[in-house]
């Protein structure tokens, strides 16, 4: 198996592309803190440097610290995942770690319909994804997550892009900011 890489806009991110099905029910995200029962992700956790990983339905993306470099990272990180998939695993997630968002209003779906078809295939070609958190008095709250979380250019997409977006069909959303969790 051939195991791709892609670099994204944040330096320290890298996607992982394995040409298999990652996850059949959604993307994702993990960190060290979050305590996950699987195989693969806990051998990426356990990277030195690694903080973080994203799952989506066709990628993996890798969020590493400063101080380590990709050159002691990415080859270990395709190791595991090539020794996973050869195992004769067809995907690392096939169960919802997400909970979904219930009982939302009539604007908070309209929200939710514009970031998953107009905003998120565009910041999944980065590696990352994003999340609606809450509506508030005008104030739609976002979660970034995989490159975009910690990435120098995501206040520039979340204004320019995410911002102006929703503003343009929305004209009850005043603003957009992102949130951590």
């Amino acid at each position: 198996m051939f195991v791709q890489t892609e670099i994204t806009p944040n330096p320290n991110s890298l996607k992982f592309i394995p040409g298999k099905v990652v996850s059949s029910v959604g993307s994702f995200e993990v960190t060290k803190n979050d305590d996950v029962n699987n195989e693969l992700i806990r051998n990426i956790l356990s990277v030195n440097g690694v903080e973080g990983i994203f799952l989506s339905k066709d990628f993996i993306s890798v969020n590493k610290n400063d101080e380590n470099s990709w050159d002691e990272i990415k080859h270990i990180v395709i190791s595991h995942i090539n020794e996973f998939y050869a195992s004769g695993k067809e995907f690392v997630i096939n169960n919802d770690l997400n909970k979904k968002s219930e009982g939302l209003d009539e604007i908070e779906k309209r929200i939710v319909q514009l970031l998953e078809q107009k905003i998120r295939p565009a910041i999944a070609k980065d590696g990352g994804d994003i999340k609606f958190k809450e509506f508030k008095d005008g104030v739609v709250k976002v979660q970034l997550q995989g490159s975009c979380s910690g990435c120098p250019s995501s206040t520039m997409t979340l204004k320019q892009g995410v911002q102006n977006l929703l503003c343009h069909y929305l004209p009850e959303v005043k603003r957009v900011e992102a949130v951590n969790k």
